[in-house]
């Protein structure tokens, strides 16, 4: 061992002495090229200060693994209970539907009075569209059908169109015009019946000056639509089937 300020042995060399101004300070490299065991440790150091860090980051927090995990249930409830979901929504449009029904339907005017219908007439309504409709009877039997497809304002609005047609007095032909525009033409009627914009366009130009014809166009599409579309519909129902059978066990009857 040396003693302080003992000058150094043959072959050893002088210790390096970071206060010394005139001497590099510089760690000596290991036998592998490797840098000194101080210099290791900082980059340990230096490492391990920065890996808590990155962890810090990737990992999630408890808050957001909980709501991962309250979206998953959320989501799993969602499908597991689409088919009640969805079975409840019809509910709802299926109530809010007749409610609407209910209300267009308080103010619609009564049947026409028409006498029991015979069994040759009720035959008769199977063989053309033409032939239910020229009857009182039939008319209504229909207009009954149509209640339970919620379109009666299909037949109302060609019976106010036949009224109509009866008229001779201006003064009335204008009120009358006034109302069956208000009740069946109108977008914000309850009782609108579907019409193309053809005919819409045509109905606004008579209204200018309403006549008797005001409502030939719409009247003969309605009675397409119920031809085509209700008729056949109606033709195959319980409705019409009842009143044929009954009709016809009264006629064995006697």
């Amino acid at each position: 061992m040396r003693m302080a300020g003992e000058p150094p042995s043959l072959g050893e060399e002088p210790a390096a002495n970071p206060s010394d101004p005139g001497k590099d300070f510089h760690l000596s490299p290991g036998p592998d090229g490797e840098t000194s065991m101080g210099s290791e440790r900082m980059e340990m150091r230096k490492r391990q200060l920065s890996v808590p860090q990155e962890t810090t980051d990737c990992t999630p927090s408890q808050h957001e693994v909980g709501n991962r995990a309250s979206n998953a249930c959320c989501f799993c409830w969602c499908c597991c209970c689409s088919c009640s979901c969805l079975t409840v929504r019809n509910q709802e449009e299926e109530r809010a539907r007749r409610a609407s029904y209910e209300l267009r339907t308080e103010e619609l005017p009564n049947c026409e009075e028409s006498p029991t219908p015979t069994l040759e007439e009720v035959n008769a309504w199977a063989q053309s569209f033409d032939k239910l409709m020229v009857t009182p009877a039939g008319r209504n039997i229909f207009r009954e059908f149509l209640r339970t497809e919620f379109s009666e304002e299909n037949m109302l609005f060609w019976m106010a169109c036949e009224e109509l047609k009866q008229e001779a007095n201006k003064s009335v032909i204008e009120e009358k015009a006034r109302i069956i525009y208000e009740d069946y033409i109108s977008i914000l009627s309850p009782k609108e019946v579907s019409l193309d914009s053809r005919v819409r366009e045509a109905i606004n130009r008579n209204m200018l000056e309403p006549s008797q014809h005001t409502f030939d166009d719409a009247q003969l599409q309605i009675y397409t639509l119920m031809h085509r579309d209700s008729y056949p519909r109606f033709m195959n129902s319980a409705l019409y089937k009842d009143l044929l059978q009954s009709l016809s066990e009264k006629s064995t009857e006697a």
